[in-house]
């Protein structure tokens, strides 16, 4: 019960690694406040924890539904404890079929929606001296090939985490990235199930991602561990970590 008394915020919570993460945090105790743009499976979501949770819909790529949903964990728990940037999109392709919208979209979401959503609670997490947890990616380690603007955009997460870290650290403020391999998620399923895309050397990216080989995939619940983890004061030396769930992906 690591969180009893605490506040969290964490995005992408309708389902996958953002439903696990809610619920081992209600687990443990937080009140959790829920965002997705799913609104139907975040509400949903919000049932199945209990009395601990609420569900608000969440736009992560526009900066006034960041700051409501601050403002809706402000109103009902009086500040924020933990705050967990979860949200997230995937786009496998070959550049020359990487559009500018396409790009825009996953960078928007990706890393923008960590920015929003980090300067929106900032003032609560200061004021209780909390932390942020974000999610970044084995793919912000080392490089995925023809997974280019996903990539780039969990490179930016990793990159953002250890210039937070640095820049709060005399406030008392912790931020920490997990940066998983494969997670049997919603999204990757939906990335399975798609017809692939074109110019795709799919040979190649098994190559560079063991889990596509005949490996196990992560649960969900083996990044919320972690998440609450970092999230908890057992981490409080803990700032500025990338912090890789991955297999040994990121090892070699």
């Amino acid at each position: 019960m690591r969180f009893v008394g605490k506040c969290a915020i964490v995005t992408g919570a309708a389902s996958g690694i953002g439903l696990a993460v809610a619920r081992r945090l209600a687990a443990e105790g937080a009140a959790v406040v829920l965002g997705d743009r799913n609104i139907e499976g975040v509400e949903q979501a919000a049932r199945d924890i209990g009395a601990a949770a609420s569900a608000v819909a969440l736009d992560v790529a526009d900066e006034a539904s960041c700051q409501a949903i601050v403002d809706q964990a402000v109103a009902l728990h009086g500040g924020v404890d933990v705050l967990c940037n979860i949200a997230g999109v995937l786009d496998f392709g070959a550049l020359a079929d990487v559009d500018a919208t396409r790009w825009d979209r996953v960078i928007d979401i990706n890393l923008g929606g960590v920015y929003r959503m980090a300067r929106a609670a900032l003032p609560h997490l200061l004021e209780r001296r909390g932390n942020i947890v974000n999610m970044a990616s084995a793919a912000g380690l080392v490089g995925v090939p023809f997974n280019s603007a996903y990539t780039a955009s969990k490179h930016g997460v990793v990159g953002f985490t250890k210039s937070l870290a640095l820049e709060l650290s005399q406030q008392g403020v912790r931020v920490n990235a997990v940066c998983p391999t494969g997670v049997k998620t919603p999204m990757v399923a939906r990335s399975a199930e798609t017809p692939p895309p074109p110019n795709v050397n799919w040979e190649l990216v098994m190559r560079s991602v063991p889990w596509l080989d005949g490996g196990e995939m992560c649960d969900p619940e083996d990044i919320a561990d972690a998440v609450a983890f970092l999230a908890s004061h057992e981490a409080k030396r803990i700032t500025g970590t990338a912090f890789a769930v991955d297999g040994g992906q990121t090892a070699g």
